[in-house]
């Protein structure tokens, strides 16, 4: 994956180094020079520049990068601009460091859902994450399992447990399924939100764009996110 990284304080550069190391290309950002000259030898592109200047954004290949990370620690108001340039010229899939309960919000409000926590998740945790490539979100249990929330196959849609059980070969455990609901809020408008149904039984039925959290190992959720020709070809070969 191509992945951007604003911000090399000691988070953003122990990421950016990780990402590199797992085999993704890494372009880390940083306006300070002397933090660009420790890691330029080590990843494959370290840019030194200001990303709160919307200007300096156009010799940036944002529309190519599969995930942008705003790693800034120092500065609360840089990041915050700089992730609300990055949502206004791109679609990328962004990642944000919060450094208060009220960056929390304000990165919320702005559509931001994958919010990290670096003083709680370490870098190497966060690089297991984002090598899922296909999967939303993760909870690494160990460097064996994972409880990832994936999306339901088109096969599955309209179909009870009971008669998946029949057909599953992916060997993962569905611990519930996220939904998505209409509801009304205090003035009547209606808004669509997403919350589990619970504990699921043999009658649950799946629907399209239902979320299944499962529990497994690692290998057999990437397995799941395959496509369905590469994942028989893989297992006609193991």
């Amino acid at each position: 994956m191509k992945i951007i990284v604003f911000g090399l304080g000691n988070f953003g550069m122990a990421l950016s180094i990780s990402l590199t190391e797992t085999g993704n290309e890494v372009i880390a950002i940083d306006k300070q020079m002397d933090k660009i000259n420790l890691v330029k030898d080590k990843i494959s592109h370290a840019i030194c520049m200001d990303s709160t200047n919307e200007l300096a954004y156009e010799a940036l290949p944002l529309k190519d990068a599969d995930k942008v990370i705003v790693a800034i620690g120092e500065n609360e108001g840089a990041a915050i601009i700089t992730t609300a340039i990055i949502k206004k010229l791109s679609d990328v899939k962004i990642i944000s460091r919060a450094l208060s309960p009220i960056h929390d919000t304000v990165l919320e409000a702005m559509g931001i859902h994958s919010i990290v926590h670096p003083e709680q998740d370490s870098a190497d945790r966060l690089t297991k994450q984002i090598n899922f490539k296909s999967t939303l979100e993760n909870y690494q249990l160990d460097d064996n399992y994972t409880i990832s929330e994936v999306k339901a196959k088109p096969e599955f849609f309209g179909k009870t447990l009971q008669e998946l059980d029949s057909i599953d070969k992916y060997r993962l455990t569905l611990i519930t399924i996220i939904r998505e609901k209409e509801k009304k809020n205090l003035i009547g408008k209606k808004t669509i939100i997403k919350e589990t149904i619970g504990r699921t039984s043999p009658d649950t039925l799946v629907l399209e764009k239902d979320i299944l959290v499962v529990y497994g190992n690692n290998k057999d959720i990437e397995n799941y996110c395959m496509g369905e020709e590469e994942y028989d070809l893989r297992n006609k070969n193991i």
